[in-house]
């Protein structure tokens, strides 16, 4: 895939994050490539919007003066895709802790998981998850969290603008969500537990889409990485 890049006047790359990886590793490691086949010592490379390290998908990171426009990045609506495995629970809404719970899906129906995804449409309050890093009196929950120290944590305003029930094979409900910046996928799923009088945590996460920008236009991250020998040679990157 020949393109002429210009990581130093600025780039916006689109990556699919691999599973298990965080948001950070990823700029880490395209930060120390573009170091090495531009040979400078310093190059500025963010992200726009994290990804935990248990889902995969678009991320969006900007080099050098595009670098500017990760507030503006930030800000838009995303869509995610994944599941949600109802009649267990984890402190952490995803599969990062043990479960700690057991429901059973003797009453779960079809109607009432359509039901129940219909309510979370339009404007809500959510409480973002105790195992994430939203500051709370300037120290990351999370930090909080995994020595078991009490973390409380303030609602904050989102917006649902889809959520979609593209399959049930129980446990598991598979889906498709367009929500606003700031939306934890992670606390809906333990939401829709709760709604459903049940128990739920999130099992699978992609993200495919952040504003105008689409998964279907991303690089693998190794692919992107072993294109920068070929783009040292295509333009002057000094």
């Amino acid at each position: 895939m020949p393109k002429q890049f210009n990581f130093i006047e600025g780039e916006t790359l689109l990556i699919d994050k691999p599973l298990e990886w965080s948001s950070f590793h990823v700029v880490n490691k395209i930060k120390f490539a573009l170091k090495r086949t531009l040979k400078v010592k310093k190059i500025k490379v963010g992200h726009a919007g994290t990804l935990d390290p248990l889902a995969s998908g678009l991320l969006i990171i900007c080099t050098g003066k595009k670098t500017k426009t990760l507030q503006d990045l930030q800000g838009q609506e995303k869509e995610y895709t994944g599941s949600f495995t109802l009649g267990k629970t984890t402190p952490s809404y995803d599969l990062e802790t043990e479960f700690d719970n057991e429901f059973s899906l003797e009453d779960i129906t079809e109607e009432k998981i359509q039901a129940t995804a219909e309510s979370f449409l339009g404007h809500s309050d959510q409480v973002p998850p105790i195992f994430s890093a939203v500051k709370v009196d300037g120290k990351r929950a999370y930090k909080s969290a995994r020595k078991g120290e009490e973390v409380e944590i303030k609602p904050r305003p989102i917006v649902i603008k889809e959520f979609e029930v593209t399959k049930i094979s129980l446990p598991e409900v598979h889906f498709r969500i367009v929500c606003s910046k700031g939306t934890y996928i992670r606390s809906i799923a333990r939401d829709f537990g709760e709604r459903m009088d049940n128990g739920a945590h999130l099992s699978s996460l992609r993200r495919t889409k952040i504003g105008n920008y689409s998964i279907e236009d991303a690089f693998l991250l190794n692919d992107f990485l072993d294109l920068l020998p070929q783009a040292s040679q295509d333009e002057s990157l000094s």
